[in-house]
């Protein structure tokens, strides 16, 4: 970004913006954390969380999860989303108290963030989501790893001007009108007691490629409810999300435009909590130069409902989901997607 021809901004004004996001020690405390390699050298993978907290006093519920695998070339990138609704077996944790149990993973933050007597803890939430996934995939460890909430992402997007995003069916928005405001909720439902509370007219994305504004490019990722494959189809349209954030950031309209960029680093500067495992936000950035956001490739991991005596308790996967969690450990994700094509995500 530093050398794009017409920027402006001085290489120092850009690193010391990139430099104040401070490692928030998601995986591990910065100075217990594995020992600082020399560099950063691939295969990595990294842990991805989004949050719509309501305040800090509730436990937050990890609303969408996502893991970037990045190939010893590093120049690749494969995402893949974990389902908020997966039945797993989610490991005790002495910090929160919790003995251990069945249940929804995107809840494995939530109790483990819990901190008797005080205010529950992202960080330690984040960790025991952590080691959740870690069950899940067999990925042993993240070396890196970030939480941006619902919010953050609205500032980043609004900070770019937007973001140019395909849309692959009628969304219909469960929770805006038209016009970007709220639904109005049934009487009843006041206290958030209701499964849909929701009423009259909504905001609706027909099919086709939009540059949205940021409200709508939010609304747009938190959708399920009227989408063909609920959770699956909305694990999609966050991966085209992330893939389509990272093109727009990188563009000559950002990148040679001083105000709007440092608009932007601001922005993820205080929306990010980052975590590097011993390496700063600025060595990720150079060790991930040559990722090209086009070459991302998203995963999209077949699963269903999973029932328990008769009653719906949560997602499983299904086909060889297995196979796909082997070949990302043993570096053969080329030839996995090759042999299963339709894991490969659409654009």
């Amino acid at each position: 970004m530093i050398t794009s021809g017409g920027l402006l901004v001085t290489k120092e004004v850009v690193f010391a913006r990139i430099s104040a996001v401070e490692d928030a020690g998601l995986i591990g405390e910065p100075a217990q954390a594995t020992e600082k390699k020399s560099e950063i050298k691939g295969p990595i993978n990294v842990l991805l969380v989004g949050i719509d907290p309501r305040d800090d006093t509730t436990p937050p519920l990890a609303d969408s999860i996502l893991v970037a695998h990045i190939p010893a070339s590093m120049d690749q990138a494969y995402i893949f989303s974990l389902p908020r609704d997966l039945y797993v077996d989610i490991p005790a944790n002495a910090k929160s108290q919790y003995p251990g149990g069945r249940g929804k993973i995107n809840g494995a933050m939530s109790l483990g963030s819990r901190v008797p007597g005080g205010k529950p803890s992202v960080t330690q939430g984040f960790q025991h989501l952590a080691k959740t996934v870690t069950q899940v995939t067999g990925v042993k460890t993240f070396d890196a790893g970030a939480i941006v909430n619902f919010g953050g992402f609205k500032s980043i997007v609004e900070a770019m001007g937007g973001v140019t995003m395909t849309i692959d069916q009628e969304i219909k928005s469960e929770h805006l009108k038209p016009n970007g405001k709220p639904r109005d909720r049934r009487p009843e439902c006041a206290n958030h007691g209701c499964e849909h509370p929701y009423i009259g007219e909504q905001k609706i994305y027909e099919k086709g490629t939009y540059h949205l504004k940021a409200w709508e490019a939010l609304d747009v990722v938190r959708q399920r409810y009227s989408l063909k494959n609920g959770d699956y189809d909305r694990q999609k349209n966050q991966q085209r999300f992330v893939r389509a954030i990272a093109e727009q950031a990188l563009s000559k309209d950002v990148v040679t435009n001083p105000a709007k960029l440092l608009k932007v680093l601001d922005a993820a500067g205080e929306s990010l909590t980052f975590s590097g495992g011993g390496h700063t936000i600025v060595d990720w950035a150079i060790a991930m130069r040559n990722v090209d956001p086009k070459n991302m490739i998203t995963i999209s991991l077949p699963g269903g409902r999973l029932d328990l005596n008769g009653r719906y308790a949560g997602e499983q996967f299904t086909g060889p989901v297995d196979g796909f969690f082997d070949a990302v450990a043993q570096g053969q994700v080329p030839q996995f997607l090759m042999d299963n094509p339709t894991f490969v995500g659409k654009s």
